[in-house]
């Protein structure tokens, strides 16, 4: 601790001396207070185009949507395309209960399930779908579909993983089953898509999710009764093209220095993804617009990009760093913010500590305009949102932090009740103003004071944050044990 100490201390009094960020701050406050788009753009794309499955006709209407808002406020906008295999739901038949009695139970089909499937077997529970749910009975879902709990079992241990859908169905996979079956969380039937691939690729088994109440049931029915399930279902899969948005914002005096603020545009096909992520995404545009409208001259330059393809395994974001590595661009990334259904933070996140005094001296300035703002400051690292693309390549990434949902949303992401009832307008504001300062202060700040780590030090930083369990279930762990 005696080793931190001095260094904290030294930087916390650099960036004492060195910003002084209060007057483009109180710009930044008046302009969204006054003349932020955000919401009723928002709206708007609800109202008239709906969801953005990416590669469908709504997703390539909301790409071009974004691109004539970003150009009518003036910024330098355009298209990065991208082809990727990608995913559709078609048809879904479940039925479930005795062998020669089964009933049609509500369900959706998650993402990468097989193009077609027809599956009839046994149900097994396997309670919250981890790898000791299994060790007891390696071979008690062979041939048969588990039933998986989304989640964490209410009255589990305390300190039970928490996996996503994804590496619950890989470990299903792995352990024999031929089909599987989600128990949502969420009241009153809500149903919850989502990929079930680690890899963005077709599963082998098709993976489906049902209500509460309907699965809470058939967990009882299964303490006395053998249940079997039969599962029909057809979906698309194939190369589809797609667009990520980007407008750019050329510095100054440190033009290849840059900092990358994105959010995924698109959203899942069930409503009108107008909190998954469209509260994230729209807040984006709205920082670029305040950035264009106020004329300002960086240090380093600024990209707010607009992701395709989040939802279907990160493709968007993905593909743009890949065109960074092979363009030999990715060494100009200094810092990634991503929001993915931010909302009325009141503080700044960041994967790396040695940030923390300058983003709580900036935070110090943001509380003066609004004391809302909390200046909470955490350091945390999580994957399946667009700043992994960038987190596993070593570049420190960012955002806002102790916010909440608007109008208590949060179960309803994924859902078939996301729609833009939810918004609320104040707080949409709050993340687009405290997000900009935060933006510009990165982007003018005189030293960024953490580097991209090198291969042995990313390797280090994403088991402190216990990632390579869910890394290696994805495939995704490049280094050698």
């Amino acid at each position: 601790m005696k080793k931190l100490l001095l260094p904290m201390i030294l930087l916390a009094s650099i960036a004492q001396a060195q910003d002084n960020f209060s007057v483009p701050f109180n710009k930044i406050n008046t302009e969204v207070q006054k003349n932020s788009k955000a919401f009723a753009t928002l709206k708007y794309e609800t109202e008239h185009i709906g969801h953005r499955l990416t590669g469908s006709p709504n997703g390539a209407k909301a790409e071009q949507y974004v691109f004539n808002l970003l150009k009518s406020y003036g910024c330098d906008v355009k298209f990065q395309p991208f082809s990727v295999e990608s995913w559709s739901r078609k048809t879904i038949s479940l039925k479930i209960g005795q062998a020669n009695q089964l009933k049609t139970i509500k369900a959706v089909s998650l993402a990468y399930s097989p193009v077609k499937a027809n599956v009839n077997a046994q149900i097994i529970d396997m309670g919250n779908g981890l790898e000791s749910d299994y060790a007891a009975n390696p071979d008690a879902v062979k041939g048969k579909i588990a039933l998986i709990y989304l989640h964490t079992l209410p009255n589990s241990p305390k300190g039970t993983l928490s996996l996503h859908r994804s590496e619950k169905t890989a470990i299903a996979i792995n352990n024999g089953a031929i089909g599987a079956i989600f128990i949502n969380s969420v009241k009153n039937g809500v149903l919850l898509t989502g990929t079930a691939s680690v890899t963005g690729k077709l599963i082998s088994i098709p993976a489906i999710c049902i209500g509460l109440e309907d699965g809470m049931a058939l967990k009882e029915k299964l303490k006395t009764e053998t249940q079997f399930a039969a599962i029909q279902m057809t979906n698309f899969s194939g190369i589809i093209n797609a667009r990520n948005v980007i407008a750019t914002f050329k510095g100054t005096e440190k033009p290849n220095e840059k900092i990358v603020v994105g959010a995924h545009l698109d959203s899942w096909d069930l409503a009108t993804g107008a909190i998954d992520n469209g509260i994230g995404s729209f807040a984006v545009i709205d920082m670029a617009r305040t950035f264009a409208k106020l004329k300002f001259k960086n240090k380093r330059s600024v990209e707010f990009v607009l992701f395709m393809g989040e939802e279907q395994g990160l493709l968007g974001s993905k593909a743009y760093v890949e065109l960074a590595k092979k363009t030999n661009k990715l060494k100009d990334v200094k810092f990634m913010l991503n929001y993915d259904m931010n909302n009325d933070q009141k503080g700044y996140l960041t994967t790396r500590e040695e940030m923390k005094p300058l983003f709580t001296e900036w935070g110090k300035e943001v509380a003066k305009i609004d004391t809302g703002f909390k200046n909470l400051f955490v350091v945390n690292a999580g994957l399946h949102s667009d700043h992994q693309s960038f987190m596993v390549e070593g570049i420190p990434t960012g955002e806002g932090t102790g916010g909440k949902l608007p109008n208590n949303s949060g179960p309803y992401y994924h859902s078939d009740n996301d729609d833009f009832k939810f918004v609320d307008e104040q707080e949409l504001k709050n993340t687009v103003r405290y997000s900009a300062m935060l933006t510009y202060a990165l982007a003018n700040t005189k030293e960024i004071p953490v580097q991209k780590l090198n291969e042995v030090e990313i390797k280090t930083f994403l088991e402190k944050f216990n990632l390579k369990e869910p890394l290696k279930i994805a495939g995704e762990w490049r280094w050698k044990d």
